[in-house]
């Protein structure tokens, strides 16, 4: 008899069909004990791909907000590990386990996979994949932030802080963990696990997601200016400079372009769009 993983993976999505059904089968290989959709309003066959699996918990919201959609499905969710994993994600048998390995191995309370990519594609993508050598992948255990997916959580977190209104919608993951920061007692970090990701973008739509970050990073500093000087830095300093350097030193070359893009572009979002 096979014995389930004791995690609730939630996936929030919106308009994935192309995306759903290959995320949904990865995620089943791990044979979870619960797997709640939480369509954000979806006119595509989202939906009816995933009805494909009978004992899917589909719910739909109609928020038409990400950050608000997550809480839903972990108000919904019945298991003490809850798993987040985005409609691009693509789960290889054991990777739910190996988080939870990786949960306690390094003493964490919240754990994001490593990210890999899924496959060749453009340029961009393959930047961006690079990126996450240098910025993300290279130092498995506790740091101060982290995103909110592809990421295994324990329950009694949300006991504290919820994906509420009070959370930047645009950038969750910084105010989330920004505000999880008043709690010493939670440990986040990274662990081992590497989890492919299906990228197919190009320059305008990153340009265009830089952007909107952009917008989250003004409405955070808003909400925490004690923190503008910090994301200033983050933005101006450590993108466009400090992550080339690493680029440089590690042989990630191809990175550099995508860091230097996203630091202009999300300042500009800042000051364009994000003070208003």
């Amino acid at each position: 008899m096979n014995v389930k993983t004791p995690v609730s993976v939630i996936v929030c999505a919106k308009k994935e069909e192309s995306r759903i059904a290959a995320c949904l089968e990865g995620i089943y290989a791990n044979d979870p004990s619960e797997v709640i959709l939480v369509d954000g309003g979806s006119t595509d066959g989202t939906v009816r791909l995933a009805e494909d699996w009978d004992d899917i918990s589909i719910i739909r919201s109609s928020e038409g907000n990400l950050t608000k959609d997550r809480q839903i499905g972990i108000d919904n969710a019945a298991y003490d590990y809850i798993a987040m994993i985005d409609a691009d994600h693509r789960l290889d048998p054991g990777q739910l386990t190996s988080l939870m390995d990786d949960l306690q191995h390094f003493g964490l309370d919240i754990v994001q996979g490593g990210l890999v990519l899924d496959g060749q594609a453009e340029f961009w993508v393959q930047a961006e994949a690079a990126a996450w050598e240098v910025a993300h992948n290279h130092r498995p255990g506790q740091r101060g932030m982290i995103g909110t997916a592809p990421t295994l959580y324990r329950r009694q977190v949300f006991d504290k802080i919820r994906f509420d209104d009070v959370i930047t919608k645009s950038i969750d993951d910084t105010d989330f963990f920004y505000r999880l920061s008043k709690f010493p007692q939670f440990k986040v970090g990274v662990g081992v696990t590497r989890i492919r990701q299906r990228h197919e973008s190009n320059l305008l739509s990153y340009i265009k997601k830089f952007l909107w970050y952009g917008m989250g990073d003004g409405q955070f500093c808003r909400k925490h200016p004690t923190r503008a000087v910090s994301m200033l830095f983050h933005l101006l300093v450590r993108y466009p400079l400090i992550y080339p350097v690493r680029c440089f030193w590690v042989g990630k070359f191809i990175a550099i372009p995508f860091f230097v893009l996203q630091g202009i572009v999300r300042f500009l979002g800042l000051i364009v769009r994000g003070l208003k």
